[in-house]
């Protein structure tokens, strides 16, 4: 009989600024990128939780180093992901607009091919909020290591037309490097600037800046702002030339971050 009491979502912090997410309802849990096993494994054990399902957003190993450890320590769990030559374990390789249930938990999920970070990575999207790897940051988003700046354009507006409550559960802690970034970019926006005012008073104790939600996204992630005039004037600038497109903006603006 599945578990009726209502989900926590709880980050476990892993090597220097990733959040592996802990998704638990009753005794029954779901990790989301356990780039390490010992301190889920603590975690678990810590709380007396039992680990049903394990969902995988990408290939890099600060993502996946410690899925053999634990599925070996939790036989019984499924393990979700959307390649299983790059994923070692998987029970159940997804595709666009597929929609799981999880094993062990009452929650449902659709998936979204998020391309532009790696080929193939994907995100979690259900009723608590969006689990996104390393896509959409606060005040940012990935590196493009094997995708393009189009196809990661074309994810990060994929994300933005969810519900503007949705929680965004990415997998690092860069809001501080990022809003530094936001704010030379669109220096003007007070949105932006009071967050970052906010933000460095939430690190200073030591606390997560995540979950952030669409909605603050929308005001204040210069790579969902693309058709701000102040942003397209400093990308251009920085450019040194006009930008006509919003995928043009964003595809300097990401050289720009690299380069930051």
């Amino acid at each position: 009989m599945m578990n009726s009491s209502m989900p926590e979502v709880t980050p476990i912090r892993a090597f220097t600024d990733n959040y592996i997410w802990c998704i638990q309802q009753g005794k029954h849990c779901a990790v989301v990128d356990p780039g390490d096993a010992k301190p889920v494994l603590a975690y678990l054990q810590e709380h007396q939780l039992t680990l049903t399902d394990i969902l995988i957003t990408h290939h890099h190993a600060d993502h996946i180093g410690g899925l053999s450890e634990l599925c070996q320590a939790f036989p019984d769990a499924k393990v979700y992901a959307a390649n299983r030559e790059r994923i070692p374990h998987v029970d159940y390789c997804l595709n666009q607009a597929d929609n799981i249930e999880l094993n062990g938990l009452d929650l449902q999920f659709e998936v979204f091919e998020v391309p532009g970070h790696t080929r193939d990575h994907i995100a979690y999207y259900g009723n608590i909020g969006l689990f996104c790897g390393d896509t959409l940051f606060s005040a940012g988003c990935g590196r493009l290591f094997e995708g393009s700046p189009e196809q990661m354009f074309d994810s990060l507006q994929k994300l933005t037309r969810l519900p503007a409550n949705t929680k965004v559960y990415c997998t690092h802690e860069y809001t501080l490097a990022n809003l530094n970034f936001a704010v030379t970019v669109e220096p003007n926006n007070p949105q932006l600037t009071d967050y970052l005012f906010e933000a460095k008073a939430i690190r200073a104790n030591d606390n997560p800046t995540i979950p952030t939600s669409i909605a603050q996204e929308l005001r204040i992630n210069p790579f969902l702002r693309c058709d701000q005039v102040e942003v397209v004037q400093h990308v251009s600038q920085y450019a040194g030339r006009e930008l006509s497109t919003e995928k043009d903006v964003f595809a300097e603006l990401r050289r720009w971050k690299d380069q930051f």
